[in-house]
């Protein structure tokens, strides 16, 4: 995937090849969000063309609420990680300033043309309004494009348990839910990315060494123990491992005030101080806490490891 932005959009005039764009913020690339991608996938499919996307950074309530921003569900880095293992041949990322955002909704839509010029078709969700004060939905795309001999794709929102699946359920769920819930909404495990850390080898000294991983977002999971899958960045998924991790301030250990992922490998581990790890949380153990004494957390740990186990054996396809 080519990731291209703002001043590097000159590219794209040389393109050959048609191109199907789906566009939006994508933050989470949940259920939704996957469908409208996947309806421009499929277009590029059919005639063998390319496929991408077209989103904004930073998030526009940047700019108009700077004092109280929409927290995102991934940092940018984890949201063209997925981007990447979906297939896209693109990644257009457009700087979201004043300027831009004063655009009116027509200027919005001749605007990708020039950027575009050989764009084939847009796809977009129901709900996706853009232009200065949001006064442009589907509707306006189809009118001023169809004749230029553009398709659009409008997707319906998906719904799960009878509420609309959308960034904002899962932000408000993310915290304080176990993690399968985050899952069932995101259609897949929530990510992270993190740089292994040299830390205090304290997970040696009771026979449980870990990769000691960064986790940054503006909104956090719940701390306490994940069965995670793990595998080193720009990895094939087939390479992924199963660990058992504890997300959370280590109370037994010490008693920090950086949240972190230390996962324990229960398959052989290649991964090394310095290497960017990509883990899947797969499912919720039990919640961080503190023990009387490192004979205790071993013992706790161990049983963790076996409920793990488990769970993978009894999943195994």
């Amino acid at each position: 995937m080519k990731t291209l932005r703002t001043p590097e959009f000159s590219e794209l005039r040389s393109l050959k090849r048609p191109v199907h764009l789906a566009i939006g913020m994508f933050d989470g690339l949940h259920i939704g969000h996957q469908a409208v991608i996947h309806s421009a996938i499929q277009a590029a499919e059919l005639d063998g063309s390319l496929c991408g996307i077209l989103t904004f950074d930073p998030h526009p309530s940047h700019l108009f609420r700077p004092d109280s921003p929409t927290p995102q569900i991934y940092p940018p880095e984890v949201k063209e990680e997925l981007l990447r293992e979906m297939g896209l041949d693109l990644c257009l990322i457009q700087k979201f300033t004043a300027e831009f955002a004063g655009h009116t909704a027509e200027k919005f839509v001749s605007w990708i043309r020039e950027i575009v010029p050989s764009l084939a078709s847009v796809s977009v969700g129901e709900n996706f309004r853009f232009g200065k004060g949001r006064t442009g939905a589907p509707s306006l795309l189809v009118d001023k494009l169809k004749n230029c001999g553009v398709s659009v794709f409008s997707c319906e929102r998906i719904h799960l348990d009878g509420d609309p699946i959308s960034s904002t359920r899962i932000r408000g769920i993310l915290p304080d839910r176990p993690i399968e819930e985050v899952n069932h909404l995101l259609g897949r495990p929530y990510h992270s990315i993190g740089t292994v850390q040299e830390g205090k080898r304290l997970g040696r000294t009771i026979g449980f060494p870990t990769l000691n991983l960064p986790v940054e977002a503006d909104i956090l999971p719940q701390f306490g123990v994940y069965l995670v899958r793990y595998r080193l960045r720009n990895s094939p998924r087939s390479e992924s491992r199963f660990g058992i991790a504890n997300f959370g301030l280590r109370p037994t250990m010490e008693n920090s005030t950086v949240p972190r992922l230390e996962i324990h490998s229960l398959e052989e581990c290649s991964a090394d101080y310095g290497d960017d790890v990509v883990s899947e949380w797969i499912r919720f153990i039990r919640p961080e806490r503190k023990f009387a004494d490192l004979d205790e957390l071993k013992d706790v740990i161990q049983s963790d490891c076996e409920t793990a186990l488990r769970w993978i054996e009894s999943n195994r396809s």
